[in-house]
């Protein structure tokens, strides 16, 4: 049996007209009853349609995008082949950021009204998804970039994490290294496992394991990567390799190694994983896996440009590969 306006609003304790003014993104909502109102739709999975969301596509040749912070070492990159793309096409560009948590989330709703945007980019913005899903189903169109495999549900754009973990074995392996460490990323993201299993299953093939002790996780961070050398050193277990899974955590990386003694690549190789501008410019220069970042965020313009003209969404993420950079930090 269908939901109906009448079930969310009952069991929000508000009126049926606060629930249509919260699901058209109107600004003249209490914030937390706007809240408590989405929490209410997505526990008892009320899908509004359309016409109730108040979204009208294909008449603003805009799209929004939305993402958790633009301090994210990338997403300078990935928005560059956004706009690029977009521009060509004639399109302008709405930027949401998430950097006050459910505040701007709450911001962001209140912008979503009639005429606003045509469709929405999306990179993951994990206390969003609730709300992004409800507009999705309500027939706005979204695609979502890195979803680190976590949200099949969504067309995405996303690279080859996997793939990318076994390149940086392969490579350690056969630059004569035995004993590896791993700084992963925040467990919640897909693609932590993702990089740690293809690390793990590239071993494997060469006959050799990962020490559980010398994974330890990390946070995406600078600091991050310096905490986890310091953990990994404390543990007493030697290692003569360390994969950062991204190239923040790297620069931490190569610090405490440097403030422990350790030189590099001399005592111990380093990989990262992005490539982003930073790795060139580490002492000494970063190896690391590329992720093609314009041309994820391109791919995802464009996919949902072609949307928009009438084509169906893809049943399934295009994946873009990743590839290998080798520089001083492991030759």
């Amino acid at each position: 049996m269908r939901v109906t306006i009448a079930e969310v609003a009952q069991r929000a304790q508000v009126s049926k007209a606060t629930v249509s003014r919260v699901l058209n993104g109107k600004p003249d909502v209490d914030a937390s009853t706007a809240q408590r109102v989405r929490k209410v739709i997505d526990e008892i999975g009320y899908v509004p349609s359309a016409r109730a969301v108040g979204l009208a596509r294909g008449r603003t040749r805009t799209v929004a995008m939305l993402a958790p912070s633009l301090t994210w070492p990338w997403m300078g990159e990935v928005l560059q082949g956004i706009v690029d793309t977009l521009e060509a096409d004639g399109y302008g560009l709405l930027l949401y950021t998430l950097n006050r948590g459910p505040e701007s989330l709450n911001q962001f709703a209140n912008h979503v009204s009639a005429n606003a945007f045509d469709g929405l980019l999306v990179v993951e913005p994990p206390d969003a998804l609730h709300y992004i899903s409800t507009l999705y189903r309500a027939g706005l169109p979204v695609v979502m970039i890195d979803d680190r495999g976590s949200h099949p549900e969504f067309p995405s754009v996303t690279t080859t994490n996997r793939q990318g973990g076994a390149d940086v074995a392969r490579h350690l392996v056969a630059a004569g290294r035995r004993r590896f460490a791993v700084v992963t990323g925040p467990p919640h993201f897909g693609c932590t496992q993702a990089r740690l299993d293809g690390f793990r299953l590239a071993l494997a093939e060469a006959g050799l394991t990962l020490h559980p002790d010398l994974v330890v996780d990390g946070d995406f961070t600078t600091e991050g990567g310096e905490v986890a050398v310091d953990k990994l050193v404390a543990s007493g277990i030697p290692f003569d390799a360390v994969f950062a899974q991204n190239d923040l955590s790297a620069v931490g990386v190569l610090r405490a190694l440097r403030e422990s003694g350790r030189t590099v690549p001399d005592d111990v190789s380093v990989v990262g994983f992005d490539d982003v501008p930073v790795a060139g410019h580490t002492e000494p220069r970063l190896t690391t896996i590329r992720q093609p970042l314009q041309e994820m965020g391109a791919a995802a313009a464009r996919m949902l440009l072609s949307t928009l003209e009438g084509q169906p969404m893809p049943d399934h993420p295009l994946v873009l590969p990743t590839s290998l950079i080798v520089r001083e930090s492991a030759p």
